[in-house]
């Protein structure tokens, strides 16, 4: 039994020396010929197609974005950011902006949906879809906020992950954009946020909704609502601004501007 796994590997050794000889071989004499021995030879019926097919791949890639300077890279990417947060907060920054966009809806804080839960079945249902209306009319105005803090952000922005971004997920810029200015926009964003909350009326309904409540159930409920807008208001507008980005990298039309068409059309095949 020994013995035959011996001669087993002897042989497997053997084949893989031949194979790797016949390699050094083919490459001499393409490198002094310039014949392919590759093309259209087959050995023992097996083909180096696929082998031959990901090495295609990859130097294709490889090829695209070696047509690209780092400079062009980063400015495709500024632009594609760009232009999501200024279509981004222009359509959230407006009346419904957020109230009616299912998909950054503000919805009612975890800690008083027993509130909602609790008006409802005492005949004060609208008044507590009137304490949401409120609170996404707060971020709808707060949003301005944003713009300038994205543009200073966006501006600094360093080519030296340029290439990784690209080459990244959907979102890989927009993660990107928010991990520099997430502390930054929650800062900025507080005190407007509290100001846009009595603007619009939501603090003193709040506060009157809760009121009732305590009254009601005999509990001491109690929440920071302009922490919990701030944090909607700013992933709503990062919602937005990834949807763009991803819009951009998958659908060609988006790609308005040489640069973008230049720089996302080189990704298209990574």
């Amino acid at each position: 039994m020994k013995k035959n796994i011996f001669l087993a590997a002897g042989l497997l050794f053997s084949i893989s020396t031949q194979a790797q000889l016949l390699d050094i071989i083919k490459s001499t004499v393409k490198n002094k010929t310039g014949v392919d021995l590759n093309i259209p030879v087959k050995n023992n019926g097996t083909t180096t197609t696929t082998p031959t097919s990901t090495t295609s791949q990859t130097n294709n890639s490889s090829a695209n974005l070696g047509s690209l300077t780092s400079g062009q890279i980063s400015s495709g990417l500024k632009e594609a950011l760009s232009m999501g947060v200024t279509d981004g907060v222009k359509k959230l920054a407006v009346t419904d902006g957020f109230f009616k966009n299912e998909a950054v809806k503000i919805l009612m804080p975890e800690k008083l949906r027993k509130i909602d839960t609790t008006l409802r079945s005492i005949g004060m249902g609208s008044l507590a879809d009137q304490g949401v209306k409120l609170l996404n009319r707060a971020a709808e105005d707060a949003v301005t906020e944003a713009a300038p803090i994205f543009a200073n952000a966006i501006t600094s922005m360093s080519i030296t992950d340029a290439k990784n971004i690209l080459l990244g997920s959907n979102n890989a810029a927009t993660s990107y954009l928010q991990g520099k200015t997430q502390t930054q926009l929650f800062n900025a964003f507080q005190p407007k946020v509290k100001a846009s909350l009595g603007k619009v009326g939501a603090d003193t309904l709040w506060k009157n909704l809760i009121s009732k409540y305590n009254t009601f159930t005999g509990q001491a409920v109690t929440t920071d609502l302009n922490e919990y807008v701030t944090t909607e208001t700013i992933n709503g507008v990062f919602k937005m601004v990834a949807d763009k980005e991803s819009g951009i990298r998958n659908t060609p039309a988006m790609r308005t501007t040489s640069i973008l068409q230049k720089v996302f059309g080189a990704q298209d095949g990574k």
